[in-house]
């Protein structure tokens, strides 16, 4: 099946709600993220809520947050 739409995969095929559940909203030196928490405590950066444009030059997608 061929889909010719400006939608990414994510957006018509969600992933199952399980991936989900170790994905939490933090504030992180006043800055508001979602982030995955992994099995040592630490928070993975996934997504930056910030309007700032500095920000995104110090945060990237990825990161590990102590």
């Amino acid at each position: 099946m061929i889909l010719y739409t400006p939608l990414s995969q994510s957006d018509i095929f969600p992933p199952s709600d399980e991936s989900f559940k170790n994905r939490e909203c933090i504030s992180y030196e006043g800055k508001m993220m979602i982030a995955e928490k992994n099995v040592d405590g630490s928070y993975q950066l996934v997504q930056l809520l910030s309007t700032d444009p500095q920000d995104f030059l110090k945060y990237s997608p990825g990161s590990i947050l102590h």
